[in-house]
Order: C-alpha cells, then sequence, then structure tokens
C-alpha cells in the first residue's frame, strides 16, 4: 500500500521532465543532425535511472539528515542545468525549423552535454555513502495510535461541528440510505480525530447504538484488520481468524439486525475497490447505523461518503488561546500573568487556528514562566523544534511525503508565495506550464487539464484552501507554507527585508513583494542567481509602483534562463529593451497594468511563449506583425488595451486557448474568419469593430458555433449610426454560438431587430445577458424563455416604445417566464412608454426569484410595473419623471431608491424595508415619509433635493433609524426636541437652516456627525451635570458654518478620532483643553478659520498623527507656540497660507521628527525653506510643495537623506532649479528616488464648478471645451475624494487612477480601477481618480458627483500643447499633475 502511495510513477516527475527532454524526437533529431554520438545521451539515461532508483528514499530522509537534503539539493541543481541545456537545444531545433536555419554546431553543444553528464554522475556515486536505499524509502512510523479515548477539557471552538454531526448521528433516514458515511476533512494537525472522539463518547451518541468501534486506519488500508478489528468490538472476544471470507462472514452475522457506529480514524485510502470490499458487511447492519471517517484528503472522502462532506475549519484565536492556556499554565489561568497573556495570544496567532500547533507550544511553556522563554518561542519558527518536541511537523511532512511524486514539485514551487498571498488557480497552473512542472498531457488532455487536476488534488488534500472572499482564490496555511518553503529549499527564494543576502546560486525561483518605489539597489543581489527562471513580483492591488530602468534594461537581460518574467503594475514601464528577444526559454511574459506603448518585434521569437498578458496596457496601441510566429502561444489577455487591429496571420496560433479580445480589421486587415481557425478557443471571448464585418459569409467563417468551450462572449460594434442595418443584423445572425455559452452580451448593434436564435431556449444554459446600445432595435428579444438567466441588463433602446409578450416569451413553451433571473436593469430606454402587461395571471408567474429591479432614466416610461415581486429585496427607480404606475407589492423588499420620479404611487411598505432615497422628488415625498413612519422600520434614510420638504412626520425620526443624510433641503425642520437612541451617522448639507443649535445629549449614540454649510447653526448643547462625556462619537466635522462660534466647555469625547473644522470664520477658539478631553484624536484639520490664534492651553492631543493648518492666518503666525514636538504620533502634516508674513518655513525645531510627510500648499509669499527645519526630519519621506510661486530654491543644506518622493507643482521658479541633471538645484536633490514636477508643456484652462450634494448623487454640470482635437485630458478633483459618474458621447478608453491632493496632509491608500469603457451617452461608474482620456477629439464632457462629499469642488482641465497631438507624453506613469485651490 506505501508503494502505491509514494511511488507514483517509475520515474519520479522530479526527472520524468528531464527525460521526457532527452528522448523527445526534436532533440534526438536535432542531435543527430549534428553527429553527435548517441553513446553520450545512453550514459545520461543510466545516470538518471540509477538517481532515480533512490529518489523516494532520499525525499523521506531529507527531513532527518542534512546531508541527504544537501545531495537532493545538488542533484536537482544539476538536472535545472540540464534542462536548461536540452530546453535550449528543443528551442535551438525549433527556431531552425521556422526560420529555415542551421543551428549551433557539434562543438558547441558537446562540452556542455559532456558537463553535466560528469556532474550527475559524480552526484549519482554519492548515493551508496549516503545509505540511500532503492525502491520506497523507509519511512519510521511517528504517530501512537489512535483510541477512543478523549480528555473533554481540550476540545476548544468545536461546538457548531459537534452539534451538526450529532444531528446526522441521530438521524435514522439521511439520503435514503440504511447505512452513511459521514467523513470529516482537514489538514494534518486541524483536530479531526478529538471531534470524532468528542462524537464516539457523546452520551446521546452511545445510547442511539448498539455497539460503536474504533479503528485506526492510518496509512495501510489493511481490509483484514480493519474487518478483525470491528469483529472484536462487536464480540468483546479476541479473534485469530486469518481469512478474510470467514471474518466478513463472521462480522457480517455479528452486525445484522443492529444498529452500530464505526470510526475509522485517519483514512488515506482513494480507491474504490477497496472501500467497496471493505465495507459488504456492515450493509447488514440496522438502517441509522453511521460511520464516522477521518481523512485529510478530500478525495477519500469523496470515495466513502453518502452525505456531504463536513470540512473542519480553523479555530478562533479566542479557542486557541483557552487551549494554549490550558497546557501553558497551571490550571488554565492567566490572570495572574498579564505579560504572559499578551505574548501568549502573539504565539496562538503564528498557529493560525490550528489546534495541534497551538497544542504543541503551550506543551513546550508548559509550566515556565519566564517572559523570556514564551519571547523565544514567539520569535522561533515552528519548524525549528526537533520531532520530540512537536508532533505537527512529522504530521505535516507525511502529507507531503504520501504525495504522489508528479505533485511534490508543483506544491514545493509555491514556496513562493508568501503567507497569506492569495493567488489564483488560473494563474498557478499557467505557471507551472511554464516550469515544466506538468507532465506532459496524453489522449488529447489539454496542459491546462493536467493542471487542473494536479490543482484540485492539492486542495483535496488541504495544502491549498479556499480564501473567505468572493474572488474565488486560495491560500496556503502558514505552517504549510512552512513545509513548502522546507522541501524547495535553496531553489525557491523570497525576497524579504531581512534575508535579501541569502539568494543562492542555486535559486531558480524568485518572487518578492514589490515596494512602490523598486530601486535597483535592492536587485543588485540578483546577479548571484545566474540561472534564475522564475521573476514574480507579487504586488498589493489598489497601488502604483516603480522599478528602476536598470533592472529592465541590464540585469533581467543576464537572466539567460527565465521562463516566468512579470512586471505587472509596475507603471515606470513604457517600452520593453529589444533584447527580451534572447530570453529564450521564456513561456510566461506579464506585462498587465504597465504604460508601455509597444512590443518590439523580437518577443515574436520568444517561440516557448505560452502565456502574454497584457490585460489594462492603456497606452498599447498595436501588437507585433509576427505574432503569428508564437506557435505555442495558449494564453493572450489584451483586455483594456487600445489596441486597434489584430496582427495579420492569427490563425496560425492553433496552441491559443484563450484569446480575451479579436479584433476585426477593415478592407484589408484581418478577418473574422481567422477565428473560426483558432479551434481550442475557451473562457471568455470579446470580439470588437464588427462593423468591419462586410457580408454574412464572413461572419459565419468565425464558427463561433463550434466553440463549444466558450462560456463568456461580447460582441462589440463601433459607434455611430450605421448605415445598412440589414446587413449588421445578417452578421449577427451567422454569429450564433455555441449553446454551452453562460455570459453574452451585445454593445452597438445596429439592426433593427435580432435573430431568431437569441432568447431561444435551447441556450438553457446562459445566466448572463447585457444588450446595450442598440439603437435601432424597436423590439426586445424573448428573453424570458432562458430557463437559468439571472442577470440581465438593458440599455440605449432609443427606438423600443413598448415592452410586452415578446420579451416574456412564447407563453406555449414557458409557463414561467424568467423564472432564474435575480437582477433586471433598464436604463436609457428614451423612447419606452410602457411595460405591458401579460395577464393577471402570467403576470404572478412571472420573475418569481427577481431580487433587483434598476429603472434609469426612461424618462417618458409610463407604466405599468410587475404588480408583485414577491422575492424583491431592491428597487431602484432614477430619473423617469413619467412614471405613475404603483410601484410593485414586494414583501421582502429591504432597499427603495427613488430619485425623480415624482408621480409614483406607493400604497404600502413591508417592515423588511432597510434603507430609502429620496432625491428630488417634490410631490410625494411627505406621503411617503408618512408611510415609512407607520409601515417601515428604516434604519437607512438619504433625502436630498426635495426643497418643499419642511418637516418629518410626527416631528421626529423613525426610532430604528441608525443612518441619516439630509442634502439640499433647506427648508426642513430638524427634530431636535426629541432623543434618537438608535441614531449613529448624521449627515446635514446645505439643509435645515433653522437649525441654530444641535443636542448632542438627544444623540447619546452617535459616531459621526457632519454639518456643511449650514448659515444659522451657532452651538452645541451638552447633557446636564457635571459629566458630560460623549463616548459614541468618533467623528466630527464642521465646515461653511459661519455662526459657529466655539466649542461647548466641558466637552469630553474619550473616542472622537478625526475633528474636522473649516470656513467657520467666527470661530475664536477649538476645544478647551482637548489635550485631555480629547485623547483618542488622530486627525485634526482646521482651515478657514480665521480669528482661531492659538491651540488650547495644554497642547495637542498626543495621540495626533495627522495636523493640516490652512486660512488660519492668526494661527500660522503664531507658529513658534505650537509646541508639535510633544506629539510623538505626529506622521503627517500639512499648511496652507497665502499671507505675506510667510517668507521662510519651516523654522528650526518646528516640525516633530516623526514625521513621514510634509505638504506645503499656497504659500504664495514663500521665498526660502529653511534647511535648518528640515535637516532634523530623518524619518521625513514624501514631500510636497505647491503652489509656492515666489520660492526661489532649494536650501543649502539639501533636503534630508531619507526623502523618497519630491513632488513640486506650480513652483516656476524652483522648477527651473530643479531640471534634471541640468538644474542649479540638481545635485541637492539628485539621491531621492522619485521626483515629479509638472513642465512647461502644460498649459492650465480652469473651470469652477460649484456642485450640489448628497451621499450619492449631485447636481448635473456641463463643461465644454473649446478645443475640440484633445489628445489628451486630466482631470484632478481637490478636496476630499470621492467619486464621480462621467457622461461621454463616444468610445474612450480609460484610465483611473486615485491621486493624492497635495493640500492634504494624509496620504490616501491609492485605488487602481483600469477599465476599458464604452459609454457613447451612457454613464459609467469610477473611483475618484485621475483620468487620462486617449481620444482625437472630446467635444462635451458631463459630470455628475457621487459619494459622500459636503463641501464644493473645483474642476481643472489640462490641455497639452503638443507638437505630435496623437501621442500625449505623459510621465513614467505616476500621478501625473494635480491642480487644487
Amino acid at each position: 500500500m506505501a508503494a502505491e502511495l509514494v511511488g507514483g510513477a517509475v520515474l519520479s516527475a522530479f526527472l520524468q521532465v528531464l527525460f521526457d527532454r532527452v528522448a523527445s524526437r526534436e532533440v534526438v533529431d536535432h542531435i543527430r543532425g549534428k553527429k553527435l554520438n548517441d553513446s553520450l545521451l545512453k550514459k545520461l539515461k543510466v545516470t538518471l535511472l540509477s538517481v532515480n532508483a533512490v529518489i523516494n528514499d532520499a525525499e523521506e530522509k531529507q527531513f532527518r539528515c542534512s546531508l541527504v537534503k544537501e545531495w537532493l539539493l545538488e542533484l536537482k541543481d544539476a538536472v535545472y542545468d540540464a534542462e536548461d541545456l536540452w530546453d535550449e537545444i528543443a528551442t535551438e531545433a525549433l527556431r531552425c525549423k521556422l526560420e529555415a536555419e542551421s543551428g549551433s554546431t557539434v562543438s558547441q553543444i558537446k562540452p556542455k552535454i559532456e558537463e553535466i553528464l560528469d556532474r550527475l554522475e559524480f552526484i549519482a556515486k554519492q548515493k551508496d555513502a549516503l545509505g540511500l536505499k532503492h525502491g520506497v524509502g523507509e519511512t519510521q512510523s511517528w504517530k501512537i495510535p489512535t483510541t477512543s479515548m478523549v480528555e473533554k477539557s481540550d476540545v476548544y471552538g468545536r461546538e457548531d461541528d459537534r452539534e451538526a454531526i450529532i444531528n446526522l448521528l441521530l438521524s435514522d433516514f439521511v439520503n435514503g440510505n440504511d447505512m452513511s458515511v459521514i467523513p470529516i476533512v482537514g489538514m494534518a494537525g486541524m483536530g479531526k480525530t478529538t471531534l470524532a472522539q468528542v462524537l464516539y463518547n457523546d452520551d446521546k451518541v452511545m445510547e442511539h447504538f448498539e455497539f460503536a468501534a474504533w479503528v485506526c486506519v492510518s496509512e495501510e488500508f489493511d481490509i483484514c484488520r480493519i474487518t478483525k478489528t470491528v469483529l472484536e468490538a462487536a464480540t468483546s472476544i479476541p479473534c485469530d481468524i486469518k481469512d478474510i471470507n470467514l471474518l466478513q462472514l463472521k462480522l457480517k452475522e455479528k452486525l445484522t439486525g443492529k444498529k452500530f457506529l464505526l470510526v475509522l480514524d485517519d483514512v488515506w485510502n482513494e480507491s474504490y475497490d477497496s472501500w467497496e470490499a471493505l465495507k459488504r458487511p456492515f450493509n447488514s447492519g440496522l438502517q441509522g447505523s453511521k460511520i464516522i471517517v477521518t481523512t485529510r484528503n478530500e478525495s477519500v472522502a469523496s470515495v466513502m461518503r453518502t452525505v456531504p462532506i463536513h470540512h473542519l475549519k480553523q479555530l478562533t484565536d479566542e479557542d486557541c488561546w483557552q487551549l494554549f492556556a490550558k497546557h501553558a499554565l497551571e490550571s488554565g489561568k492567566s490572570d495572574a500573568y498579564p505579560i504572559l497573556e499578551r505574548i501568549g495570544r502573539d504565539i496562538v496567532k503564528k498557529c493560525k487556528g490550528l489546534p495541534l500547533a497551538v497544542k504543541t507550544l503551550g506543551c513546550l511553556l508548559r509550566f515556565k514562566l519566564d517572559a523570556e522563554e514564551w519571547e523565544k518561542i514567539l520569535q522561533s519558527d515552528i519548524w525549528e523544534l526537533s520531532d520530540d518536541q512537536s508532533n505537527i511537523l512529522p504530521a505535516l511532512r507525511l502529507s507531503y511525503y504520501y504525495l504522489p511524486s508528479h505533485l511534490k514539485r508543483c506544491f514545493a514551487y509555491c514556496s513562493i508565495f508568501p503567507k497569506d498571498y492569495e493567488f489564483k488557480k488560473e494563474q498557478l497552473i499557467q505557471l507551472w506550464m511554464a516550469e515544466d512542472l506538468l507532465q506532459h498531457p496524453r489522449r488529447n488532455k489539454r496542459m491546462e487539464e493536467v493542471g487542473d487536476e494536479y490543482f484540485h488534488e492539492l486542495v483535496s488534500r488541504s495544502f491549498f484552501q479556499r480564501s473567505g472572499g468572493e474572488n474565488s482564490c486560495f491560500v496556503m496555511h502558514d505552517l504549510i507554507n512552512d513545509l513548502a518553503k522546507f522541501v524547495s529549499g535553496e531553489l525557491c527564494f523570497r525576497l524579504e527585508d531581512e534575508n535579501s543576502q541569502e539568494i543562492s546560486e542555486k535559486t531558480r525561483h524568485l518572487s518578492y513583494v514589490m515596494a512602490l518605489e523598486d530601486l535597483f539597489k535592492r536587485f543588485e543581489i540578483f546577479y548571484k542567481a545566474k540561472s534564475l527562471r522564475t521573476f514574480l513580483p507579487l504586488y498589493l492591488p489598489d497601488e502604483f509602483y516603480c522599478l528602476s530602468n536598470k533592472v529592465q534594461h541590464d540585469l533581467l537581460i543576464k537572466l539567460r534562463c527565465l521562463r516566468v518574467l512579470s512586471m505587472s503594475n509596475y507603471h515606470s514601464i513604457s517600452e520593453l529593451p529589444d533584447s527580451i528577444g534572447k530570453l529564450r526559454h521564456l513561456r510566461y511574459l506579464d506585462l498587465s497594468r504597465t504604460l508601455i506603448k509597444r512590443l518590439s518585434e523580437s518577443v515574436c521569437t520568444l517561440y516557448n511563449l505560452q502565456t502574454l498578458k497584457l490585460a489594462y496596457c492603456y497606452r498599447l496601441r498595436k501588437l507585433p506583425m509576427g505574432m503569428h510566429n508564437l506557435i505555442n502561444l495558449r494564453h493572450l489577455d489584451i483586455t483594456g488595451t487600445c489596441v486597434e487591429e489584430m496582427p495579420t496571420q492569427m490563425s496560425k496560433l492553433k496552441s491559443l486557448q484563450s484569446l480575451s479580445t479579436f479584433i476585426v480589421g477593415k478592407e484589408n486587415g484581418i478577418k473574422i474568419g481567422e477565428l473560426g481557425k483558432l479551434s481550442n478557443l475557451r473562457g471568455a471571448l470579446s470580439i470588437k469593430k464588427l462593423e468591419n464585418v462586410m457580408n454574412a459569409k464572413d461572419a459565419y467563417e468565425a464558427k463561433l458555433k463550434d466553440k463549444k468551450y466558450l462560456v463568456e462572449l461580447d460582441l462589440e460594434w463601433g459607434h455611430g449610426k450605421t448605415d445598412d442595418t440589414k446587413c449588421e443584423r445578417n452578421v449577427l445572425e451567422k454569429l450564433v454560438p455555441h449553446t454551452n455559452l453562460k455570459k453574452f452580451q451585445i454593445h452597438n448593434y445596429g439592426g433593427t431587430r435580432f435573430p431568431d436564435w437569441l432568447g431561444d431556449e435551447s441556450f438553457c444554459n446562459i445566466v448572463s445577458v447585457s444588450l446595450h446600445n442598440c439603437e435601432n432595435c424597436c423590439v426586445l428579444p424573448p428573453l424570458g424563455q432562458l430557463p437559468l438567466l439571472k442577470h440581465l441588463s438593458i440599455e440605449g433602446f432609443d427606438e423600443v416604445v413598448a415592452v410586452g409578450p415578446e420579451f416574456y416569451g412564447n407563453s406555449s413553451l414557458v409557463t414561467r417566464p424568467f423564472q432564474s433571473l435575480e437582477i433586471l436593469k433598464f436604463s436609457w430606454m428614451s423612447a419606452w412608454e410602457e411595460w405591458c402587461s401579460i395577464g393577471v395571471e402570467d403576470e404572478c408567474r412571472a420573475f418569481p426569484r427577481l431580487q433587483e429591479l434598476h429603472l434609469e432614466s426612461c424618462q417618458r416610461l409610463v407604466g405599468s410595473l410587475p404588480k408583485k415581486l414577491p422575492s424583491l429585496r431592491k428597487l431602484v427607480i432614477e430619473y423617469c419623471e413619467q412614471l405613475v404606475s404603483p410601484l410593485p407589492k414586494a414583501p421582502a423588499i429591504r432597499e427603495l431608491e427613488l430619485i425623480k420620479c415624482d408621480m409614483v404611487v406607493l400604497h404600502e411598505l413591508p417592515r423588511t424595508l432597510h434603507s430609502l432615497k429620496i432625491k428630488g422628488c417634490q410631490v410625494v415625498v411627505q406621503s411617503f415619509l408618512e408611510i415609512v413612519k407607520v409601515q417601515a422600520c428604516p434604519r437607512r434614510l438619504d433625502i436630498s433635493d426635495c426643497s418643499s420638504l419642511t418637516s418629518f412626520p410626527g416631528g421626529c425620526l423613525p426610532t430604528t433609524l441608525s443612518f441619516l443624510s439630509i442634502n439640499n433641503c433647506e427648508k426642513l425642520e430638524f427634530p431636535v426636541q426629541h432623543y434618537h437612541t438608535s441614531l449613529k451617522h448624521l449627515l446635514t448639507v446645505d439643509s435645515c437652516d433653522s437649525l441654530g443649535y444641535f443636542p448632542l445629549d438627544f444623540f447619546p449614540n452617535l459616531n459621526s456627525l457632519t454639518i456643511v454649510r449650514n448659515k444659522s447653526f451657532r452651538f452645541f448643547t451638552l447633557p446636564e451635570g457635571p459629566c458630560k462625556v460623549l463616548a459614541s462619537i468618533n467623528y466630527l466635522k464642521i465646515r461653511g458654518c459661519p455662526e459657529f462660534i466655539s466649542f461647548p466647555r466641558g466637552l469630553s469625547a474619550p473616542n472622537l478620532t478625526d475633528l474636522w473644522v473649516e470656513e467657520c470664520e467666527n470661530l475664536t477658539s477649538l476645544p478647551e483643553g482637548m489635550r485631555i478631553i480629547l485623547p483618542s484624536l488622530r486627525e485634526l484639520r482646521i482651515s478657514g478659520c480665521p480669528k482661531v490664534e492659538s491651540f488650547p492651553e495644554g497642547g495637542l492631543p498626543s495621540c495626533l498623527s495627522s495636523l493640516y493648518i490652512g486660512g488660519c492666518n492668526k494661527l500660522i503666525a503664531r507658529r513658534r507656540e505650537w509646541h508639535l514636538q510633544s506629539l510623538p504620533l505626529l506622521t503627517s502634516f500639512g499648511i496652507f497660507d497665502e499671507s505675506e508674513n510667510l517668507k521662510s518655513f519651516p523654522e528650526e525645531e518646528l516640525l516633530p521628527s516623526t514625521l513621514t510627510y510634509l505638504s506645503m500648499f499656497g504659500l504664495s509669499c514663500l521665498k526660502i525653506l529653511d534647511g535648518r527645519g528640515l535637516q532634523h526630519l530623518t524619518s521625513l519621506t514624501t514631500l510636497v510643495v505647491s503652489g509656492c510661486t515666489e520660492l526661489q530654491a532649494m536650501p543649502e543644506e539639501g533636503l534630508p537623506l531619507s526623502l523618497v518622493d519630491l513632488i513640486i507643482r506650480r513652483c516656476p521658479l524652483l522648477r527651473e532649479r530643479c531640471q534634471r541633471e541640468k538644474g542649479e538645484d540638481w545635485p541637492k536633490i539628485a539621491h531621492i528616488s522619485c521626483i515629479q514636477m509638472d513642465d512647461n508643456s502644460f498649459k492650465f484652462v480652469t473651470l469652477r464648478v460649484k456642485l450640489g450634494y448628497d451621499h450619492h448623487a449631485g447636481t448635473c454640470v456641463q463643461g465644454k471645451l473649446e478645443n475640440r482635437e484633445v489628445p489628451g485630458l486630466l482631470i484632478s478633483i481637490g478636496g476630499r475624494y470621492l467619486s464621480i459618474t462621467i457622461l461621454f458621447n463616444r468610445t474612450l478608453p480609460l484610465q483611473g487612477q486615485l491621486i493624492q491632493d497635495e493640500s492634504d496632509p494624509c496620504p490616501r491608500n491609492r485605488n487602481v480601477s483600469c477599465l476599458e469603457s464604452m459609454l457613447d451617452n451612457r454613464i459609467k461608474h469610477l473611483g475618484a481618480f485621475e483620468l487620462l482620456l486617449s481620444a482625437a477629439e472630446v467635444p462635451l464632457l458631463l459630470f455628475s458627483v457621487k459619494g459622500a462629499v459636503p463641501e464644493p469642488l473645483d474642476f481643472y482641465y489640462m490641455i497639452p500643447t503638443m507638437n505630435d497631438m496623437s501621442t500625449p507624453s505623459w510621465n513614467s506613469g505616476k500621478s501625473l499633475h494635480t491642480l487644487t485651490g
């Protein structure tokens, strides 16, 4: 049995790849063509076979013997070198074949083969000296056989698992089986056996079964031994029978008519036949008999189970601590040892919820009360413990040892991933393919399918676990990650700050977490690893990164063995050197999200390339013409690029498995028929520029109907009116896809009707359909016939007047239209007037599962909406101003949004309503709120642009409300006479003009309060009495309140973390004694408060980390009294001041040395940067100098050496002196790694726009650019960040990027949102961002604000003035030019 588990193949997978290379026909023919002696190949084959014979023994002994581990490492290193040599020979053979040339000579090849052979023979001779034996390694059993006995006090955190399985055990009817098998699955050390012991000994369980048996099965599935053990438990008599037939007959006799419980602990067997043979006598038991199986392998459970697998999850940190304390401390009590408890809780976090690891470390510290001993364990690696000290390590090693040989290499490779790193299955399989870690498939199986099997196997054996998010990623438990790192040794290396010098010459696979600025110094050590195969930077999402040019132009090109190269998300990369073509082994190249403009033609000589990722390289406009030479290319992703046309002869890429986008060429360009020859395409495909398909015959030749592996298809025509609607319909008629399709989109189709196949019930797998901007279509297709359709979006149908029975489908075929639909969206239907009823009886059957309904910008729609939607949870109606229909009866509704639809009728609201938003509804708002008060229990209420609203019903808020936003409701009286204990968040903007004071004591649980632009608000009131503590509030913002004069005396808010006071002209002081009464304050912003002269007596709170002061001339004039040195945690500081008094800044010792971020903005009279005040800022990493028009020079002393980012904007005098290499001040700043400056090629066009606000949407405003030929447009938004909705009237590829406002001293997380958008009079939502529009003309831009932005904004347009209007030259992809004012 052990041989089956370990041996796997005749040759281990470790040597199989090399052996396949040596024996491959291409290599053999090439070598023979060079007249090279075959004896060398035969000797190499014999040597590989002799080494392979002892591989399994060596892999087992490496854990106990360092010499064996070193021998294995040397062997792997030699085999890697041999693989590289044979790969080079195979690549040369392929090149000669493609280019019809002769290759290397014998004199070049023979010495290299001889050198490899000598090295392998020398290593092979060492195996005898190490005592390595042929065949299976002699694994030593470390486990004490388990029994049914359990110490119940050792069990923590398994109550839910216990209860769920006991319910199964006590049920006699489970899935209709007489005997049920309940598998418990989890990784080694997860507590499977302990849980089974608890279940086995439960009183209710013991009473339920006539007898029970426990068998520790372990690695060897011995049917005879297991049967004998159960028989002895049933008879309570020792058994000497050795014949399996007699044993099973005897057991069957004893079990007949009895209800039994059997536990099979630690099962490894995956053979269905073996399980069938074992379980035959068990079938004679009484109905309700149960078998519990514990295993770490999901495949084992799948073979045996009759009920769903019970996956055992990690314990919580608290449960881990209880278990740890029980073993480490006397009586498990930690109260007397607070220091040890603090350390111990950190120790258990290392165990990541693994009970056996927790228990191991707890036992190591048993009754040791020395904190130093505990610190040693905290700082040490669990893998440093000996087997005598730990059970967890042998348990995990056993999991690895019994991995099939072909999986061991794949698993070891995963050590390149840092702990807690989330990886995707598809990417890892592509990496395995690139590294030749997959056995070559047979019987027409694809390599990706082999990789998928490997991956699933590692998941089923608990080496990989699904991450908790919704992004279908996987992670490795920390100890599994440690195991991978151990078995990979020096071959895999993760660059981390503390190990930068540990890289070895033997290292083949390298990864590192990217830094925002990756300087060349960080990579110098990589020159040592000359045979590196994997160069894999790993990035955190929503960040922008820069890479030293020297890395890509010097280092990477010298790593000639690279197979995997990623530079994804490096925004400093705009081109690849032509020498990239010298990386002949390269199989995986990822340049996604870089600013690359072109790909060198030399890329087309990378004949081994399998995966090319260019997603969201939005500056990339063209692919190399020689792409057809990449005959091994399997995956090409150009999503979100500006590529305008595909290279010709794409049909030669016969190996292509996934192609994100195919762009149809014009008359002389690539034809859509080229797709027909790419028969292996699968996954998602987008076909663009279908207007270039001239006839239906060309469309038919794409053979979409034959592509049965495609699951997503997007068909897209160009924008603009078509001249031939019939042609477009005929083209779409022939683009019928295979019925396996799951997601389907059509954009900008110009036909008047859809072909009959769209909506046909044969497309029974479709779950999502989007039909956008089909402006000429007057009838919707019968989509109600699609039985699995869940998501449907219909947008921009300008000719549809009515939606009726044709939409629901043939009533004789469809009894329940849209039976699976969950989300339905109609938007921008400019002519739509009526949603026709299909009859009361039929209507009740339609949309039984609909959860969301969106009607947006259907301004002519009158009625009627569906009468009843039983599953509806969210209803959104926006800008449907003619809609007079009653809202549907929706007993399950939770969210209702009504925007600019003043004629809808609402009769009732269920108590399930959670959130209500009303905007721009002057007529119905009062009646709606009355119904809400009586019938609903909302927790969130958003009201905006309701100028007619004067009061809340009854003069009070709904008692269940926790969030309230009021925007642009000037006449509304805020209810201040009632207690509102449920309200936690309150935002008022341009509203409640009569609100002269705010009674904080009436809102005892308020967490955040924002009051913006209220001309009457003067003060707060506090609870009466000496205790005036506001314990709940943590965010307070007051802006644009000219009558606000002071904070109340005695205000105490111990949990307030953010305080913003802006544009309060009559405010004279901040809260008195704020150092004491606001002890948790982290961020303070004070601006536009000219009467504030000083900080309160006692200074600012000591926890303050971010401080911004602007437009407070008197306060800034007395800056020497700030005493910022007393703030030990202050890291971010910003200042804005236009007064004539500030000519030099910062004075010596004004700012604390803890600062990491310093912003000086709009200091219009500043002439001198005081070097003495900057030199002691030894932690400063970012300095922003903006709008300092009189600033003449950098300080003579230079800037702090710690500085990483220097940003200079709108400082014309300073900019000239800081020009790279030429400016007088360049030597003072040359040491700074990232310098950003605006330049003279930009002129500034300013358009100031004041907007209306609320939490989600604001008043639309319009700006028109006079220059109609703008090659690039940069839009930057000043003030607090928000998201915006942008409306364009043409196709625009977009790049989104959140930028740092230089007036904001608090660095925000930057958010990358790169996408390609086809908008054409449609709305698209993006985050707060820096937007680069690449377009020939931008005639009209329309903005509407979205987000919690209680303040006015200025939009600034910046238009580059360049000679080459087609290619704007932005600087290296950094946040370019931010304009605020």
